[in-house]
């Protein structure tokens, strides 16, 4: 995977996505001592693919990289946690795991990072034996609603660091949406991916081309993987998002 076929700033080759956005509100119990969680109110957002139809509630919806930059410029005090927006990334991982549904029946998969759990529930309806993590229980709170209002009643949801992953079971499936940013953390993804994924597992990582996170995949590249890259595209126009959605396996040697 050359470097050059990573990085883009043209949105419009990627298969497009439509978005919308529903309000409503929806109040959760997260079993938080602080209130503004407690009783947040959350906004819907749908995914439409083929006949099926998936809910989740989230905190807002940070699509566009303006939506991103006003999340982010919110003084950390009173900004909700990453993991209970509703990030582009997670919508595109969604769409990609949909399409796969034959082959995910059966299989063993563990979401990381899994904030409101789109990615992780949509392979939960192809079939798939899904545990999803998070570090947050905040996050793991509306993850967990979100499965029961979409079916998803076999989900496994496990509080977890990767710092100090224990974890020894292995994997079909390792996904991730948008969890590659934080330099200090990639020698921990790195090695849950060499020590949780079966040998002849597949990763699925979501990216909106971020730098750290293409110089990670490109490392990865060198160390005994291949990665192969398919482009999403999240909205229309000027809010238009590239998404790409990562494919690693190791290398036969």
């Amino acid at each position: 995977m050359p470097p050059d076929a990573l990085v883009t700033d043209d949105p419009t080759n990627g298969r497009p996505i439509p978005y919308t956005r529903w309000r409503g509100a929806f109040q959760v119990i997260l079993g938080m001592p602080n209130k503004s969680l407690a009783e947040m109110e959350l906004e819907e957002y749908r995914l439409h693919v083929g006949e099926r139809e998936w809910s989740v509630l989230h905190s807002g919806a940070l699509i566009s990289f303006g939506d991103e930059q006003a999340f982010l410029s919110e003084p950390r005090e009173t900004r909700l946690p990453y993991g209970l927006a509703l990030w582009p990334a997670s919508i595109a991982l969604a769409h990609d795991l949909a399409g796969r549904a034959l082959e995910l029946r059966g299989a063993r998969l563990l979401e990381l990072g899994a904030g409101t759990g789109l990615p992780g529930i949509v392979a939960s309806a192809c079939g798939a034996c899904v545990t999803q993590t998070d570090r947050y229980e905040a996050s793991l709170a509306i993850c967990r609603q979100n499965g029961e209002r979409n079916g998803a009643h076999g989900i496994q949801y496990r509080l977890a660091d990767w710092v100090h992953w224990d974890d020894p079971m292995r994997y079909d499936y390792i996904i991730g949406a948008d969890i590659l940013y934080a330099e200090g953390a990639q020698p921990h993804l790195q090695r849950i991916f060499a020590n949780n994924l079966t040998p002849a597992g597949r990763i699925f990582l979501s990216d909106p081309f971020r730098l750290g996170s293409i110089r990670f995949l490109e490392k990865l590249e060198g160390s005994g993987w291949r990665v192969d890259m398919a482009k999403w595209t999240l909205g229309e126009g000027e809010d238009a998002r590239a998404i790409g959605v990562f494919e690693l396996r190791r290398v036969s040697s």
